[in-house]
């Protein structure tokens, strides 16, 4: 985990915490690094609005990668430090938004472990 403050944040950003147009509650205050072209956006929408590639998800043998922003302090976290944090960023204690979580499957490839299970919860019934 590291801070550091001269981080890009790439896509329709409304403030210098990483809110966008999309998502921009208190909570949403990080951003995630897309594998595909090593650049932080504040969401999947964000990411599919600016480039012209499908994005590509963070497989699990990656996670120690650093990819994920807190927008509150820059700091940089793994993506298993994410997953861990309880969606309390480590350095600065800001709370993250809990919903992310239903966007995992987006970011971060799998073998039905935390984020596809997590995803599955929240899934409405058929």
């Amino acid at each position: 985990m590291k801070a550091e403050n001269s981080i890009t944040v790439k896509g329709n950003t409304t403030d210098n915490q990483t809110r966008c147009v999309h998502y921009h509650s208190e909570l949403d205050i990080i951003a995630i690094k897309f594998k595909c072209c090593n650049t932080y956006y504040p969401c999947f929408k964000c990411h599919e609005e600016v480039v012209d590639h499908q994005p590509e998800r963070w497989r699990e043998d990656e996670w120690h990668t650093e990819a994920v922003l807190c927008g509150a302090c820059q700091t940089e976290m793994t993506i298993w430090e994410y997953f861990d944090s309880g969606y309390i960023c480590p350095n600065c204690m800001a709370a993250f938004n809990p919903g992310c979580k239903n966007h995992n499957h987006l970011y971060f490839e799998t073998r039905e472990r935390k984020t596809d299970s997590l995803v599955k919860k929240n899934l409405p019934s058929k």
